[in-house]
C-alpha cells in the first residue's frame, strides 16, 4: 500500500512538500502510465497518458478532473507534451512517428508526420519514433527530437513545413544516443537531453553545439520553468542497479549554464511521497510546483506478479 502522508524535499531555495495524493480522477479512470505532463498559462495539467481511451487529461491545480480528449489518434506509445508559447499543446508519439498541436480544449490542429509511416532507422530522416517537440518564442518554429530510432534534431517552420536537421548517432559533440527530451529558451538556445550519454546538449537554432552537461544520469523528462531554472528528471532504468544508490529516479534543477542547484528525491525508488520509479516527463506551474509523469509501468509494473499500473504523476508543492 502506497503512504498516505506528504513529506519534505530539498533545502534552502529549494524546499519542496511532495504530496502523497493530488489527482483526483474519475471512477474507473485508469491512466495506465504517464509518460508526459504540461502546464498551461492557466496551471491546468495535461497528462499525457497511455491509455488509449483518454489519452489526454486535463485536471486544475488542486487535481480535480477537467476533460480528457485524444481518443483514437494516438497509440498506446504517446510520449510527451508541452505547451508552446502559442498556447498549443505539442504531443509526441513514438508509435505514430507524429508531433500533434492541440487546442487546449482538445482540436486537433496539425499533424507532422504521417500516422503509421517511419523513416529508415538512423537514416536522419524524420521520423523514426520521435520524442519531443519545443517551439520558439519568436517565429514559432517546431523543433523535434527524433528519438528511438534515429539520432537527430530536426526543425520545422509554425506551420509544420520541413527546414533542416542535424545530429547522427555517437557520443562525439553533436550527437546523440536517444535524443529524448527539450527545452528552449527565450534566445532560442536548445537543450537536448541525451539520455543514454547522460548528458545534456545545448545548440543554437541552426545547430551549432554551445555547452554541454555531464552530471546527469540518464536525463528523460526535461523543461524550462518560469524561472528559467533547467528542471531535469533521471531515470535509473530497467534493472535495479544494486549498490548504485543515488543515480536516477530523482529530479534535479540546474542553471541555464548547467550549475546543479538541487536534487530531490530518495535512494531508493517507491510510489510513496518524495520517492519516485521512473521519471519520463517534467513541468513546472506559475508557483513553482513541480509536477512528474513517469512511466511506472513500463519499468517496474509490467514486471511484478500480478502487473499492476502504478501511480504515475508526483506533486511536489513548492515551500522554498
Amino acid at each position: 500500500m502506497v503512504a498516505t502522508d506528504s513529506v519534505e524535499l530539498g533545502t534552502g531555495a529549494f524546499r519542496y512538500e511532495a504530496l502523497a495524493a493530488w489527482e483526483r480522477l474519475p471512477e474507473g479512470m485508469n491512466l495506465v502510465e504517464c509518460a508526459g505532463v504540461a502546464v498551461d498559462a492557466e496551471d491546468l495539467v495535461y497528462l499525457l497518458t497511455r491509455q488509449p481511451a483518454n489519452p489526454v487529461v486535463v485536471l486544475d491545480p488542486d487535481g480535480g478532473f477537467v476533460r480528457a480528449f485524444g481518443e483514437g489518434v494516438f497509440t498506446d506509445r504517446t510520449h510527451a507534451i508541452s505547451v508552446g508559447p502559442d498556447g498549443f499543446l505539442y504531443c509526441a508519439d513514438d508509435g505514430s512517428h507524429t508531433i500533434t498541436k492541440w487546442t487546449r480544449e482538445g482540436e486537433l490542429v496539425l499533424t507532422i508526420g504521417e500516422p503509421g509511416v517511419s523513416s529508415e532507422a538512423y537514416s536522419g530522416d524524420p521520423f523514426n519514433r520521435p520524442t519531443d517537440a519545443a517551439v520558439s518564442s519568436h517565429d514559432g518554429s517546431i523543433f523535434i527530437s527524433d528519438g528511438y530510432g534515429n539520432a537527430r534534431i530536426h526543425r520545422y517552420s509554425a506551420e509544420g513545413e520541413y527546414e533542416l536537421s542535424w545530429g547522427e548517432a555517437g557520443i562525439d559533440v553533436g550527437q546523440f544516443m536517444v535524443p529524448h527530451n527539450l527545452a528552449i529558451d527565450e534566445q532560442d538556445r536548445l537543450y537536448v537531453a541525451d539520455r543514454e550519454s547522460h548528458r545534456v546538449q545545448v545548440f543554437d537554432r541552426e545547430g551549432e553545439p554551445l555547452a554541454m552537461w555531464n552530471n546527469i544520469h540518464r536525463p528523460c523528462g526535461m523543461t524550462m520553468g518560469g524561472d528559467g531554472l533547467i528542471y531535469i528528471g533521471e531515470l535509473n532504468g530497467f534493472a535495479r542497479l544494486e549498490g548504485a544508490l543515488g543515480v536516477g529516479h530523482r529530479v534535479s534543477i540546474l542553471s541555464r549554464e548547467g550549475e546543479l542547484l538541487a536534487r530531490l528525491g530518495h535512494p531508493e525508488e517507491g510510489e510513496e511521497a518524495g520517492r519516485f520509479i521512473a521519471p519520463h516527463g517534467i513541468a513546472v506551474d506559475s508557483r513553482g510546483d513541480i509536477y512528474v509523469a513517469e512511466a511506472a509501468y513500463t519499468i517496474r509494473g509490467q514486471h511484478l506478479d500480478p502487473p499492476r499500473e502504478l501511480r504515475s504523476i508526483k506533486k511536489l508543492r513548492r515551500l522554498g
